[in-house]
């Protein structure tokens, strides 16, 4: 693990504290401005590959934390083990990788990474993998618009079968209404056409009642008898005229009801639901990452 970049890493030592301003990753340490005048000028460290602080600090916070030296025995990786996959360092080499036999260098498994067909070839693959993520994030948003545009059309479409149906049922409706009507004024019709007959009947007899009271008190007894006998034809007319009502059937009562069509009568029944909403999931053809990526060994 890298050391404490913030801190000059040769002044700590000293017990100072100074701000450092390059890393050294051949050293695995921070310099401070006069340390790094040293650092340059030495002939064991002129060479190192130095960043100043702020680009180091732009590296991922995982690969700054990569220890750069053995940590089991703080010294510096010299020897790369192909069997294990990992660098090692002397003391390493004798302790726990003795019965290893394909090593090679590590300044050699390293040389020239950033330029090697296998680092070009992750570049090459992140952007691939990125464009595959990008077309499967479009994607996604596609399908989420797509899916809020059919929810509107559909629920348009129900409403619109709904309108339909109910169109549909109000002309039903209003039609049946209009036979009720016609039933109705049918049958009261006639009631009233009979009702008129009798009540200009019903009017007669009273007359001939009142008739009847003064031809007893006030007429003769010739007159009497001859008036009863006009009387008995008119109201022989009368009771043939009663009998006559009663016979034809004029006299049912009319009664108006309703007879429910069955598919109406067992709509709660049979129709259960107003249609069936059905998902779909149709295979998407994407072109398949199968780029493999070359292992950075040597």
């Amino acid at each position: 693990m890298a050391s404490n970049w913030n801190v000059c890493g040769v002044c700590e030592l000293r017990n100072i504290s100074k701000q450092s301003v390059i890393w050294c990753s051949d050293c695995d340490e921070g310099l401070c401005d006069d340390c790094k005048e040293h650092h340059g000028l030495s002939k064991g460290s002129r060479n190192h590959n130095t960043v100043t602080i702020a680009e180091y600090q732009k590296l991922p916070s995982n690969v700054i934390q990569i220890a750069q030296s053995c940590k089991k025995h703080d010294q510096k990786y010299q020897i790369f083990c192909k069997k294990h996959d990992c660098p090692c360092c002397k003391k390493c080499i004798v302790e726990d990788h003795n019965k290893c036999e394909d090593f090679k260098d590590i300044d050699y498994v390293i040389g020239g990474i950033k330029s090697s067909n296998a680092f070009e070839n992750i570049e090459k693959t992140l952007i691939e993998v990125k464009e595959h993520i990008e077309r499967i994030r479009k994607d996604r948003e596609d399908n989420l618009a797509s899916l809020k545009e059919q929810k509107k059309n559909i629920g348009m479409e129900i409403q619109k079968a709904k309108t339909s149906i109910n169109n549909h049922l109000d002309q039903l409706h209003q039609t049946l209404l209009r036979e009720l009507d016609k039933a109705e004024e049918t049958e009261s019709k006639k009631i009233r056409q009979l009702l008129n007959e009798v009540e200009k009947q019903e009017k007669e007899i009273e007359e001939f009642q009142a008739e009847l009271a003064n031809i007893n008190q006030y007429a003769s007894e010739l007159q009497t008898f001859l008036a009863a006998k006009d009387m008995e034809r008119d109201l022989a007319k009368k009771e043939s005229f009663v009998q006559s009502i009663i016979k034809s059937g004029k006299l049912n009562h009319s009664q108006i009801s309703w007879n429910i069509e069955n598919m109406l009568e067992n709509f709660a029944i049979d129709i259960k639901s107003f249609g069936e909403i059905i998902v779909d999931n149709e295979p998407n053809k994407f072109i398949k990452v199968d780029r493999r990526i070359n292992r950075l060994n040597r």
